[in-house]
């Protein structure tokens, strides 16, 4: 889509920028990488009332253009580098009207680079609900731009806003905040000649940050070094003396614009609600609890669509096979896509109830609480207080928790987060875990209420969390590193969840999850079903050949013989050949050599395992006799003891494996990505294999 009009989202964290986004872009957005680095970049098209397309571009949220992390070093570039594409013809600030003072630092810096800028003033009905009075008027004729008071959630004052955009003027007439050139005046002068800058404040900017932008070349970067210290510039007192200077602005402002009551009635509210969720005892027991019904809700409220995904598949595959001649083709199609698809489309649900809670628990505000009680905590085995949002977020992925440990300064904080986010039970893994569950655990209650098949799955979440903590603590004693952690985080006030919020959540998070399954499972079910259809040699034939013997045909059934030659078959493929060559590595653990062939596939991505075993009882079992893939393996027993495959410990001891280890090449790309050396995802692959033998082989013998 082309547009007429760029404009940048740009905020503070927490003032409700992503929700504007998502608000004036709906379902039109996508999420892609800036240029030549890792950072998200969210994009989306919003219609205006003239007419014209805007592009809205979404930065990532910072308090200042002075940068502590990667993610906010992107706010500046994209700003100021004239070159990039994504720079903008008009910037929205976004400002909580309840938290103007810290909100305004941003805008002042943002408006002294002399981009077009309109003010959003949100969340303006919890100011009227607290009691401030702001004149918006005033407001706007002092600062010299246009004023839109809005409530992103509520979706009020969206129209006036499109309107604003609409008719921006494209030359910038805000006023300016402070006297830049009075920070350093000859500095800024030679800088603004030599690089013929008609800004001060971008000159300004050049001189504290031309060692980590990437729009100037390195002898630019080395001659502004020249000129910083041929002036004897020291960057932190110029930062302290710009910041004093704003606030002196921004104090001056809010006196003649705003009337603070004596108490903010959401706040207290809020800390209310503190003492409680908090607490450093109740506040445990209340997250286990959430936890709990988390989980009791995933196994409970799923289970009839999931039923229903389940027979429409089974119906697909048996009509298919009805319609479709019998051939490599069809069965390729039918038992091979559509059988290992079917293995993952069935927990859809499942894993949409869990986005569902993780989004009305971001919404809230209650996850920020998690971070902070946890943080404690988390500094006894070496980790810091931020490193608990990307433990936290990797129950949805590790990905893109993996990439949110940018904002963690510490190298050896962070580089320890990165190494145990994997641990933590992630959407991928919730598939197998449901599954090998349903298999061995009976749907009964325990004190009228308590699943016992959920428990067992909040017992998997909660044992990731102790193993991520608990190797977090080993890796404390080996990395070394001088540098302090240190944890600062805003506590936003609680609030109702946007249920149009967490429904689009819910549907982009599944649909991601979805496609990103389907795209490996539907390749490596082709794959696999051709594995596991065609054998070395003659094998094949001779098998059919044995089948045709008096000995099998006088006293075996023609649906019995099918089965055998099919299982045969199956035994003596290609697949069947890999997986018996593995499986003396395997058999201390519980496995054969089927369930061999799922943990090969599944190294590619942990869900994968769902779809492998569908596939393989697709292949081995009849047309006639389809069923789902929970069916099958709860069907399926060893020909050597006639006892059940799955029993207890075997499913177990896959839940231990799993748990552990790295079968995720994504994760893999990630950690390379944000390491930039090939040995830390190398010790990660190493560490986590051990452990998942090691845990699997424990659990195997101590149940068997």
């Amino acid at each position: 889509m082309k547009a007429d009009i760029r404009v940048a989202l740009v905020g503070n964290p927490n003032t409700g920028k992503s929700t504007l986004f998502n608000t004036l872009t709906g379902l039109n957005q996508k999420i892609g990488n800036f240029p030549g680095v890792t950072v998200d970049k969210k994009t989306g098209y919003c219609q205006l009332q003239d007419g014209r397309v805007a592009e809205i571009i979404d930065l990532p949220g910072t308090y200042s253009l002075y940068p502590k992390s990667q993610d906010e070093s992107i706010v500046f570039s994209v700003l100021a580098d004239k070159s990039n594409p994504h720079t903008p013809d008009l910037v929205v600030v976004i400002l909580d009207a309840t938290n103007l003072k810290r909100n305004l630092l941003l805008y002042t810096q943002v408006a002294d680079l002399k981009i077009p800028v309109i003010i959003a003033l949100n969340m303006m009905d919890l100011a009227k609900k607290s009691g401030l009075i702001i004149d918006v008027d005033l407001f706007s004729k002092k600062l010299g731009v246009p004023v839109v008071c809005i409530s992103a959630r509520k979706s009020d004052g969206i129209d006036k806003l499109k309107a604003a955009i609409s008719f921006a003027n494209k030359i910038a007439l805000q006023q300016e905040s402070i006297d830049v050139s009075s920070i350093a005046p000859a500095l800024i002068g030679q800088i603004s000649h030599e690089f013929k800058l008609d800004n001060q404040y971008y000159a300004l900017q050049l001189a504290h940050q031309h060692e980590t932008i990437k729009f100037i070349s390195p002898a630019e970067s080395d001659r502004i070094e020249e000129i910083e210290q041929k002036f004897s510039f020291h960057s932190q007192k110029a930062q302290a003396t710009e910041t004093i200077a704003r606030y002196n602005f921004i104090n001056d402002l809010l006196y003649d614009t705003v009337k603070v009551p004596a108490t903010a009635q959401e706040e207290t509210l809020s800390n209310k609600i503190d003492k409680v969720l908090t607490h450093k005892v109740f506040g445990f027991i209340i997250f286990f609890g959430i936890l709990l019904f988390m989980f009791q809700s995933i196994f409970s409220w799923s289970a009839y669509p999931m039923e229903l995904i389940a027979d429409l598949f089974v119906w697909i595959q048996s009509t298919l096979h009805q319609l479709l001649p019998a051939g490599p083709l069809t069965g390729l199609l039918v038992d091979g896509v559509i059988g290992g698809l079917s293995g993952v489309m069935v927990f859809i649900p499942q894993i949409a109830i869990l986005f569902a809670f993780i989004s009305v628990l971001e919404d809230t505000g209650y996850m920020s609480r998690v971070t902070f009680m946890m943080d404690k905590l988390m500094r006894k085995v070496g980790l810091n207080g931020k490193s608990v949002v990307p433990l936290i977020g990797g129950f949805a992925c590790a990905v893109p928790s993996i990439m949110s440990t940018r904002t963690i300064e510490n190298w050896k904080d962070r580089m320890i987060t990165i190494m145990v986010t994997p641990l933590v039970t992630c959407s991928a893994r919730l598939p197998i875990y449901i599954l090998l569950i349903a298999l061995v655990v009976p749907n009964r209650n325990v004190w009228w209420i308590i699943n016992l098949q959920g428990l067992a799955l909040t017992g998997m979440y909660v044992f990731s969390l102790v193993s991520a903590v608990l190797v977090a603590f080993v890796f404390k004693l080996i990395l070394k590193g001088r540098e302090r952690g240190y944890f600062i985080m805003e506590i936003p006030v609680y609030r109702m969840p946007r249920w149009k919020n967490v429904a689009f959540s819910m549907y982009e998070r599944s649909k991601t999850f979805v496609l990103r399954a389907g795209k490996v499972i539907i390749a490596v079910s082709v794959i696999l079903w051709v594995l596991a259809s065609y054998g070395p040699g003659n094998t094949f034939e001779q098998i059919e050949k044995k089948y045709q013997q008096l000995q099998y045909t006088q006293h075996l059934k023609p649906d019995e013989i099918s089965k055998a030659i099919k299982s045969e078959k199956l035994e003596n493929s290609y697949a069947g050949v890999l997986g018996h060559v593995i499986e003396p590595v395997i058999k201390p653990l519980g496995f054969d050599w089927k369930i061999g062939i799922a943990l090969i596939t599944s190294f590619a991505a942990r869900e994968v395992f769902v779809g492998t075993m569908a596939t393989i009882y697709s292949v081995e079992g009849s047309a006639e006799k389809l069923g789902s893939v929970q069916q099958k393996m709860k069907a399926a027993t060893n020909p050597d003891t006639g006892q059940p495959v799955f029993s207890l410990a075997v499913a177990f001891s896959l839940m231990m494996f799993y748990a552990f280890a790295m079968q995720c090449a994504s994760t893999v790309a990630v950690v390379y990505r944000e390491t930039k050396n090939w040995r830390w995802p190398a010790i990660q692959f190493a560490y986590m294999t051990v452990l998942a033998y090691t845990a699997s082989f424990v659990a195997y013998h101590l149940l068997k």
